[in-house]
């Protein structure tokens, strides 16, 4: 079994941001009656959860829509109020595609009712080529979505710092920047990453993420579609979560 930090993490609700400009109110989801609002959860696990989203070099893809608090985080972070109500939140979501043998991991323990196996493994230098590709995925914007984010092989991974595999090494950077910032500000205490110096982290994490890249696109959930089947969308806002969603 692989992934099972993944699938740990995955058995988790899904959870989102959740925009102002949202219209459709999803079936199974819910609030947290708790915290600054700014999210919702879905009443699933995250990996039974698959959204619509695109990266540069592989286009559009399906992704799991795992729950991190960045979610949250971002969206409170971003968002705008007047007279204490809120006129702008983006929403905010993961979109985690991991390595194929990952995802054959995810679909056994579906299969099983959502129990994790008993035996994991993690896999380390079987790993003989690929790429992460770990960014983020602005959009609504005039211009089109917009890509930005680090691009990392294998092999340049282990040439930094061997043993190590892209994604652990794209993870365990921007925890660097983090130690690093925590060390010059001893007495801040807990605080959002949202609201530490972006400067530092990626000072401290640029050298460990390959190639940093930022694309322009003009991908939305609607683009190229199927008519096969008849899917709830929203055709005159493609930005709905309703449209990213996949049923």
């Amino acid at each position: 079994m692989v992934g099972g930090r993944l699938c740990q993490r995955g058995l988790a609700t899904g959870g989102a941001g959740w925009g102002s400009h949202e219209k459709h109110w999803p079936a199974d989801a819910a609030r947290h009656g708790y915290g600054s609002d700014a999210a919702i959860y879905l009443k699933r696990p995250g990996i039974a959860t698959r959204v619509r989203s695109w990266t540069p070099l592989e286009g559009p893809y399906h992704g799991f829509l795992v729950t991190h608090a960045e979610s949250i985080s971002i969206a409170d972070h971003l968002t705008l109020r007047e007279n204490n109500e809120v006129v702008y939140r983006p929403t905010v979501h993961y979109a985690y595609h991991p390595c194929d043998d990952a995802v054959l991991s995810l679909h056994e323990m579906a299969g099983k009712n959502w129990r994790q196996q008993s035996r994991q493994r993690i896999i380390g230098e079987e790993i003989q080529s690929g790429m992460d590709e770990l960014g983020v995925l602005l959009m609504g914007n005039a211009k089109g979505t917009y890509w930005y984010g680090s691009r990392l092989s294998i092999e340049q991974a282990r040439k930094l710092a061997p043993h190590n595999s892209a994604t652990s090494l794209q993870v365990v950077a921007g925890i660097l920047g983090g130690m690093a910032w925590a060390l010059r500000h001893p007495d801040c205490g807990v605080v959002e990453p949202d609201d530490i110096d972006d400067q530092l982290i990626m000072e401290i994490a640029a050298p460990y993420l390959g190639e940093l890249v930022g694309v322009y696109g003009d991908w939305t959930p609607l683009k190229e579609r199927s008519g096969l089947f008849d899917e709830p969308h929203d055709q005159d806002d493609p930005w709905q979560f309703l449209n990213f969603r996949v049923t």
